[in-house]
């Protein structure tokens, strides 16, 4: 369960004074003209932005600053394929959420550095921070979220060649809709896992 202390990643809440009008302190104003720029398609503006309003959280000592700016940092620096520093934000994000027991904001991040690691040809860390999350998946009866891991796995794997595993990671996508009576779901995953299988 995410602590409150901590704003969920994946869907922030305005921060105080968004939405009231009231005068923000400069770090606040930063975090907020990073996500409009950010929304406008304007990066590398964005990117700065994050990264004066995470120092300003630093100082303040505001750690629910400190992990929102420093994921939308990260967001901001893999828009620019700036994927190295993307992980070293997200990371720092990470520590807070990780600090605070907020397993929602970890797994949101997990799959941000996984996708980063990935565009780093570094599939192989990718790949253990996904078979991290699917263990949490599995742990709390999540097969909506196994599902996704899984077949970004599978998509792993194919890139690497290895079509075995591949179509086995569908062939458990299958057996997860399979079991929720997903007939059609259920028979494409498993088209795509026979097609692996004749490639292999």
């Amino acid at each position: 369960m995410a602590n409150e202390n901590i704003q969920p990643l994946e869907s922030l809440k305005p921060m105080a004074g968004e939405s009231a009008g009231e005068d923000l302190d400069p770090a606040r104003k930063d975090y907020l003209e990073g996500r409009k720029l950010h929304s406008q398609g304007e990066y590398a503006q964005a990117a700065l932005a994050f990264h004066n309003a995470l120092r300003g959280f630093e100082e303040q000592g505001d750690e629910q600053g400190v992990a929102n700016a420093a994921d939308r940092l990260g967001d901001a620096c893999f828009a620019r394929e700036e994927y190295a520093m993307a992980i070293a934000n997200f990371r720092r994000a990470f520590a807070v959420c990780e600090k605070e027991d907020d397993s929602f904001s970890q797994l949101s991040l997990n799959k941000k550095m996984a996708a980063a690691y990935r565009q780093l040809g570094d599939r192989e860390k990718a790949l253990e921070l996904l078979f991290d999350m699917l263990e949490h998946y599995r742990l709390t009866n999540n097969p909506k979220g196994a599902v996704e891991v899984l077949v970004v796995i599978a998509e792993i794997y194919a890139e690497q060649g290895d079509r075995v595993r591949a179509a086995d990671a569908y062939r458990s996508v299958a057996s997860i809709h399979a079991r929720f009576k997903h007939a059609r779901l259920a028979a494409e995953f498993d088209q795509q896992a026979e097609a692996l299988e004749r490639e292999a």
